[in-house]
């Protein structure tokens, strides 16, 4: 678990001020291509930086099945026997930071003390394989997704992006970041703000 999600594991100071727990959407000027169009979960926000998940990106030519296929989750042979919720799983492109580590976001009816870390409004991120194996044997999460990497920023960086415009930030639910085909979130996302993409894209190109 990277450095900043294990602090806030432990710390139980007041949030206030902070966009833990809500979703980050890339504005059409956007300039980095990694995070174009993306619609990204706020896991960890402090004074020392910021962490979070792509939640609209899937994971090209990877199942879920594939995955605890490869972790030895499971052996070769055994993802006809996997739960109906582990097969619905999906397997997204979580950020360009430790791009082969999988995160998981999930409802919080499941918790693993001292890993999973609570974030907002029924959200949990746990990084260990003892999630994939709940899952895998039809235990875990009742809602889940799983992330291969995440997004990251030093800090004061995130602030000085959206100070910038380069960032949305909106309410997440369980809805948003669980629900729907990855490709509709983006809209989505803006629709919760009153914002129409179209209207949007047309007005960034003016000054």
């Amino acid at each position: 678990m990277p450095p900043m999600l294990r602090k806030h594991l432990n710390d139980k100071s007041d949030r206030t001020g902070y966009l833990d727990g809500q979703v980050l959407v890339a504005m059409p000027t956007m300039e980095d291509d990694r995070f174009a169009r993306t619609v990204i979960y706020v896991c960890a926000h402090s004074s020392e930086g910021a962490m979070g998940i792509v939640v609209n990106k899937p994971a090209p030519h990877i199942s879920f099945s594939d995955l605890l296929v490869q972790l030895d989750v499971i052996s070769s042979g055994e993802e006809i026997r996997l739960p109906e919720r582990a097969e619905a799983i999906q397997v997204l492109r979580g950020g360009p930071v430790e791009s082969g580590r999988g995160f998981v976001l999930h409802s919080a009816d499941f918790m693993i003390e001292d890993s999973t870390l609570p974030i907002d409004d029924g959200i949990c991120l746990t990084a260990t394989l003892d999630i994939l194996k709940a899952i895998a044997t039809g235990g875990g999460p009742e809602k889940a997704l799983l992330a291969l990497g995440y997004a990251g920023w030093a800090p004061g960086q995130l602030e000085t992006e959206i100070q910038a415009n380069g960032w949305l930030n909106v309410p997440a639910d369980r809805a948003l970041v669980f629900g729907g085909e990855p490709d509709t979130k983006y809209e989505r996302a803006l629709a919760k703000i009153g914002i129409d993409l179209a209207k949007l894209s047309t007005e960034a190109g003016h000054s």
